[in-house]
């Protein structure tokens, strides 16, 4: 996708409005401004400084704090282990050792870039090739307006089977999609990007995500009296009612909130450009679609060959299991393939890839915007492991955790306080597995004692840990979103952003917490075997 010029609008300093908003503010170089909750959330937003030095200034800080944490002998008691853990201070002669050895391990190793680097390689032979958009016009007009804006965020949440490649995948594609069905791109981003990151957690299969929390909790109730073992479907039940939630509720947000929103934002040139174009394929097109088709159609039974057998060598080599299995675990590749080969074969059709040489062309394409990204990940990953190493991180959530269990509130009210501090912390502390690390010792025993089972423990944790993602300026991901939405309109800044975020974070709590209740109402199944209450 290509940058979109957009022209500067400078405005002489205007009176202050409503709520001692200045006008400049509410409609900053000609962007419309938000309303009500949302208008502050943008106005203060965006006086945010560049993520990057606003993370260079969150590392100063995780600095300074843990100077005064370790002076002052700041620890907290691990659950499970019993073991203390001490705050520790970077600014100290073994800090500057570990900081400077790990700066550039730190960057190079850290996850989300490469995983980032590599699928956009792979959709940018796709999206170069001319592939993306002609499948993405073609499904924009078979399927009925209807029930388009839910299939989007149902794919976005079903994303998460293959770990964060969803959160990488989906936004530009759906903005493919808005801009074939007429609205703006980055109305199709946001849409994407908050189905992927909000409702991370549902699916209607089980991934990664089932498994690893699944073992965290298994290895607490088996200590418990009687043992007990929580299974990756524990929560299938309910995730799947979930993932249609959060479904038509996207579906209802992106059409109240986001595409009235984004209709004055820079970049609908290329929206009408595209609803302009011809409709009918033509014979290299649909020739190309067909040599994609069948290649598509090869890769996955070779794909399905290593994987579905009890001895495929993408099983797990050990238990011959799916989930986990090397073939979840090495999903990314397997995705770069699959967007790489069907957009070669539809470029060689059509006439977008002449030589091999071209192929390397497009992927470097989609690397030219991602520069920023780039710089950015550099600071992000310090951050991480600063928050890491000093201790902080395990701290802050092990004393969230001891004052929610200090209030002595039982049943709705606590289910309710519980999910908010999850999704409290989760702005900060962005691993889900090593937050239920900490919160499964303290509340799966807990809750136990009032009978209930260690699985809806779980499904409370799920939904905290996932609700906050979309409107985190922390999450790792958020700067990808701003690079991808800047392409369309430089102008808009953290703060606009947010605002057109927030919506589905409050909205999709409400609906979940609402799902939860129905369930303990009617006392419904949860997963495979797994209940609400512990049977006696």
């Amino acid at each position: 996708m290509g940058k979109a010029s957009s022209k500067e609008h400078k405005k002489p300093e205007e009176p202050t409005g409503k709520n001692g908003v200045s006008e400049e503010s509410a409609e900053m170089n000609g962007i419309p401004a938000a309303t009500g909750v949302l208008r502050w959330i943008e106005v203060v937003g965006n006086k945010l400084p560049h993520p990057f030095w606003m993370f260079v200034w969150i590392c100063v800080i995780i600095v300074i704090t843990s100077a005064v944490t370790s002076y002052f002998e700041v620890s907290a008691i691990q659950p499970g282990t019993g073991a203390e853990i001490n705050a520790k201070n970077i600014a100290t002669g073994d800090g500057l050792r570990w900081f400077l050895q790990s700066l550039v391990t730190n960057f190079a190793h850290f996850a989300p870039l490469g995983l980032v680097l590599v699928m956009l390689m792979g959709v940018s032979i796709a999206e170069q090739s001319g592939l993306l958009t002609i499948l993405m016009r073609n499904i924009a007009f078979a399927t009925p307006k209807r029930i388009i804006f839910p299939v989007i965020f149902i794919i976005g949440a079903c994303g998460n089977i293959g770990s964060d490649a969803g959160v990488v995948v989906v936004p530009p594609i759906a903005a493919l999609i808005f801009m074939q069905l007429g609205y703006h791109p980055i109305a199709g981003l946001i849409a994407g990007y908050a189905g992927a990151t909000a409702g991370f957690t549902a699916n209607f299969f089980i991934a990664g995500t089932d498994v690893l929390l699944a073992g965290i909790s298994t290895e607490i109730t088996e200590k418990m009296i009687p043992p007990m073992e929580v299974s990756a479907t524990a929560n299938w039940y309910f995730m799947i009612i979930s993932t249609l939630m959060v479904g038509f509720g996207g579906a209802f947000i992106v059409r109240r909130f986001t595409i009235p929103r984004c209709e004055g934002f820079a970049g609908m040139n290329k929206v009408a450009k595209i609803t302009e174009g011809k409709k009918e394929l033509s014979p290299e097109q649909k020739k190309g679609l067909r040599h994609a088709g069948i290649s598509v159609l090869i890769y996955t039974i070779l794909i399905a060959a290593l994987v579905v057998p009890g001895n495929g060598p993408l099983r797990d080599p050990e238990t011959g299991t799916v989930v986990p299995s090397p073939f979840l675990r090495g999903l990314v590749p397997i995705l770069f393939l699959m967007f790489a080969i069907p957009g070669y074969f539809y470029g060689k059709a059509v006439g977008t890839i002449k030589k091999k040489d071209d192929i390397l062309k497009h992927m470097e394409h989609g690397m030219r915007g991602l520069a920023g990204y780039i710089v950015l990940m550099l600071v992000v990953a310090q951050f991480i492991n600063l928050f890491s190493w000093s201790h902080l991180d395990s701290i802050l959530a092990i004393n969230g955790a001891t004052f929610l269990q200090a209030t002595g509130l039982t049943g709705p009210l606590l289910f309710i306080l519980f999910i908010i501090l999850i999704a409290f912390l989760n702005i900060f502390l962005g691993s889900g597995s090593a937050k239920w690390a900490i919160f499964a010792p303290i509340f799966i025993p807990m809750l136990a004692e009032l009978g209930y089972s260690p699985g809806f423990v779980q499904l409370m944790y799920r939904i905290g840990d996932s609700i906050t993602n979309s409107i985190s300026p922390l999450y790792v991901y958020f700067p990808l979103l701003i690079g991808w939405i800047h392409q369309y309109d430089k102008r808009l800044k953290i703060g606009t952003i947010l605002s057109l975020l927030v919506p589905y974070a409050t909205i999709l709590f409400i609906l979940w917490t609402v799902l939860l209740f129905i369930w303990y109402g009617f006392n419904i199944p949860i997963g495979v075997g797994e209940f609400i209450y512990l049977l006696k």
